[in-house]
């Protein structure tokens, strides 16, 4: 081609090299060094005049040499009188920080797109931004190529059987990408989802989904007998008062004696509702609970009988998880392990605190407490720091791999999607940590009974040990990452199990297109 000049950056002068190739053009020559307090020095010594420039800069695990590199070389280009400056960046820097993940959190993905329009680029291209809505952050065309189609051709060339294999999604957040994979290969796809609350008993669900009634010590008269609504009774005179909810199967018999047994029912005006006073028919801690809106209160009695008539009658009552596909595990420190696995000191919602029933805590109050109101919609209930506006998904992906790795926190796995005797593609943009992706190869094969693992990502940027697990994991396979940010050579012969494609034909193609204002459509078509 002519008119065009390509450059490389440090981070990645291998894929470069190939782009090159493929081009049919030789780099241009810069020289790219420190000074001697580490400042960034770049000379570009080759004329660009009226030229189309094409910069090639992935980040690395030198990320802010490289953005300030790459900076450089553009505001350079711009100096030398360059026709148009095209950024080629195959893996973005700062793609996980593309929102708020906190009141005084910094979206630091926009700020550097910011930096490249302030520095004088014209034209960005990049393969899989983390979230591809950061597309708005940019004042510039941008092309957000997708390496889905050199997967799926390298999934049908390698993958046994792999019209039957199921497309997994590790988290929630990648479920768009891997339908859209499961589409073009026409497979099923699924899903593992970590909790970091451990599953409590029934009654304890429920009293954190529900608004309990006031609670007092005593009665009006002073005595300490108890005051409660009959069945049927309507409070208030009004029809929308909300009954008692039905206690499930196995929470139908009574607590022992305790301050609950001590409390009152009030209407929507705080006074109380009289009834006959009888020991027999003092409302278990749960009964009070408020449930539909039919006007009428259930007996905690019939709840049982019903309940008792459902278990009597058949399996109908009864769920399966397995029935329907999805399938639960328990996770210590990244590892699935059995059932009856000792349990750690703190669950991941106790974050210290011992499991105990809820009838400890209500005998453990002094008695000039009883007589408040007793909440579970508090947001300090719990302990728990969620993301800007409650949105699970905006959490920091490195807080959730060190809760997986944490020997001191138990989490619950899930697994929706049958993988039984099926080979498993588990599939995200990016390869940094191994606790997530050895969780969900463990719940796969272990829980769910796959026959094969592959872990498959765009970007392999494997942290520190993280190759290293991955490699040791005996329920992964095979670990299969493109080229867009260097792979060095030692790792490469580190590990057995990982697979490079090469993207450099997609980069080209895409340079190619560009200089001479062809259409890209076609790049994200599977062939």
């Amino acid at each position: 081609m002519r008119q065009v000049k390509i450059f490389s950056g440090s981070s990645h002068p291998g894929l470069v090299e190939s782009v090159c190739d493929r081009v049919g053009v030789s780099p241009a020559k810069a020289e790219l060094g420190k000074f001697a307090n580490g400042e960034t020095k770049v000379q570009l010594n080759t004329s660009i005049r009226n030229q189309d420039v094409f910069i090639v800069q992935s980040g690395s695990d030198k990320i802010n040499d490289d953005v300030m590199e790459l900076l450089i070389m553009i505001s350079a280009c711009k100096s030398g009188s360059a026709k148009t400056i095209c950024a080629v960046i195959p893996y973005f820097p700062y793609s996980r920080q593309s929102k708020k993940k906190s009141h005084r959190g910094a979206i630091t993905a926009r700020m550097v797109a910011n930096l490249l329009k302030v520095a004088g680029v014209t034209h960005v291209i990049t393969i899989d931004l983390h979230a591809s809505q950061m597309q708005g952050f940019f004042h510039c065309p941008i092309d957000n190529l997708f390496a889905e189609p050199l997967i799926a051709n390298w999934i049908r060339m390698n993958v046994e059987d792999y019209k039957r294999a199921v497309v997994v999604s590790k988290n929630p957040g990648g479920t768009k990408r891997v339908t859209s994979l499961a589409d073009a290969l026409k497979l099923n796809f699924g899903i593992v989802m970590t909790d970091r609350q451990r599953p409590g008993n029934g009654i304890d669900s429920m009293m954190q989904s529900a608004i309990l009634d006031p609670i007092m010590p005593r009665g009006l008269d002073g005595n300490s007998e108890s005051i409660g609504t009959r069945a049927g009774e309507q409070v208030n005179g009004r029809g929308s008062s909300m009954p008692r909810l039905k206690i499930p199967a196995g929470h139908g018999s009574r607590p022992s004696p305790s301050p609950l047994h001590h409390s009152i029912i009030l209407d929507r005006n705080d006074r109380p509702v009289e009834h006959t006073d009888s020991s027999s028919d003092v409302p278990s801690p749960a009964s009070t609970i408020r449930g539909d809106d039919d006007g009428e209160a259930g007996d905690v009695d019939d709840a049982e009988d019903d309940d008792d008539a459902g278990s009597d009658s058949g399996d109908e009552g009864d769920f399966d998880p397995n029935n329907r596909g999805v399938i639960t595990g328990r996770l210590v420190a990244g590892h699935i392990v059995d059932d009856d696995y000792p349990s750690p000191t703190m669950s991941a919602t106790s974050r210290g605190s011992r499991v105990h029933s809820p009838e400890d805590d209500l005998e453990s109050l002094p008695e000039a407490m009883l007589s408040s109101y007793m909440s579970t919609a508090s947001s300090t209930r719990g302990g728990f720091k969620e993301s800007l506006g409650g949105s699970g998904d905006a959490g920091a992906s490195d807080d959730e791999e060190d809760q997986l790795i944490n020997p001191d926190l138990e989490s619950t796995v899930t697994l929706v999607g049958n993988v039984r005797d099926r080979p498993v593609i588990i599939l995200d943009d990016m390869i940094d940590k191994p606790a997530s992706w050895v969780a969900a190869a463990e719940t796969v094969v272990k829980r769910g009974g796959a026959t094969r693992v592959y872990c498959i990502a765009t970007h392999g940027l494997f942290g520190e040990g993280c190759l290293e697990d991955m490699e040791a994991c005996e329920c992964i396979d095979a670990i299969i990452v493109t080229n867009s940010a260097a792979v060095s050579e030692e790792k490469l012969a580190l590990s057995k199990k990982l697979v490079v494609l090469d993207v450099s034909n997609l980069l080209a193609e895409a340079i190619r297109r560009t200089h001479h204002g062809e259409s890209i459509s076609q790049l994200y078509m599977h062939y």
